[in-house]
């Protein structure tokens, strides 16, 4: 999509040809718009202006480089989570405040992440060697620990020990000897 970039000086195409440095450096504040019947076909600078561009360019990009840093210092992040995409590590936490992220995700936790359970999720993952973002990985071990949980109160697990007792009642409708 073309856009128009305003600014104080503008020259023909066919006047910009026969001598560029000189219609370049009539230019107010180093900028050119160069037209071809009356519709800009391209832009020169100075080098100075360039510079300028460049200068203003960085300043932009470390102010955004030290509000990302304000913005992690700012979160509660584990230490030494990586950046971007990782595979699971041994070393691996969720968030202190995991509780309350997991329940804005829709995942209720009524009590914390136990060893086992944490253990139970890196060693899995390490195993498949996936990338996901810090976030992504938090959300897989709150999906992961509600549906263990809810197995585990489905499933009353039996103790293999306990000899079964046999009632000596006669089942309904059963005739036999």
């Amino acid at each position: 999509m073309p856009i128009k970039i305003l600014v104080p000086t503008a020259t023909n195409l066919t006047n910009f040809k026969k001598d560029p440095i000189s219609a370049l450096s009539s230019a107010k504040e180093g900028a050119l718009a160069i037209l071809q019947n009356n519709i800009p076909i391209m832009y020169a600078v100075t080098p100075s202006f360039l510079n300028k561009l460049f200068s203003i360019n960085n300043l932009f990009q470390e102010q955004k480089k030290n509000i990302v840093k304000k913005n992690i210092i700012n979160k509660t992040y584990s230490k030494n989570v990586p950046m971007g995409k990782f595979t699971m590590y041994q070393e691996w936490k969720p968030d202190p405040d995991f509780l309350k992220q997991a329940a804005i995700w829709g995942i209720t936790l009524h009590s914390p992440i136990s060893h086992s359970e944490l253990a139970l999720f890196i060693s899995y993952w390490q195993a498949e060697g996936k990338f996901f973002h810090h976030v992504q990985w938090q959300q897989k071990l709150a999906r992961s620990v509600q549906q263990s949980r809810i197995l585990n109160t489905i499933y009353k697990k039996r103790n293999i020990n306990d000899l079964p007792k046999p009632d000596k009642k006669t089942p309904e409708g059963f005739r036999g000897q």
